[in-house]
């Protein structure tokens, strides 16, 4: 009759096969797994808008248009540090971005135009004047 430690052995050995199985198993269908798509390429335009007071504006209303274009493709709004950011197509472009200022009286109109080369990034800022 085989010793206490013999058949513990074998019940621990046997366990470790079957994981070392089970590992190689994992990393053939891993490697046999198609590759993930590519993401598309993109160019992103990220802004800040601050105020007269040069404090980030939260809330503002962004629009952005291809210099090109009559009308706006993209609004958005500022987040609470006055960021925004919007991914465009890759590639040379100029782009006009403005800000919304219908709730706020008195205030004009604040544009700017911003160029793309390729994907990507653009930072850039808009002022808001009183």
């Amino acid at each position: 009759m085989p010793s206490r430690a013999s058949r513990s052995y074998r019940s621990h050995s046997f366990v470790l096969v079957l994981v070392v199985i089970a590992l190689f198993a994992i990393t053939a269908s891993a490697q046999d797994s198609p590759a993930k798509p590519k993401p598309k390429p993109y160019a992103l335009l990220f802004g800040t808008i601050w105020d007269a007071h040069d404090h980030p504006a939260y809330g503002v209303t962004i629009h952005i248009r291809r210099a090109d274009k009559k009308r706006a493709q993209w609004t958005l709004s500022s987040d609470h540090q006055g960021e925004f950011a919007q991914r465009v197509p890759p590639g040379t472009a100029d782009y006009i971005v403005w800000a919304d200022l219908k709730q706020k009286k008195g205030a004009r109109p604040v544009e700017t135009k911003v160029h793309v080369d390729n994907d990507e990034r653009v930072d850039f800022s808009l002022h808001l004047t009183e």
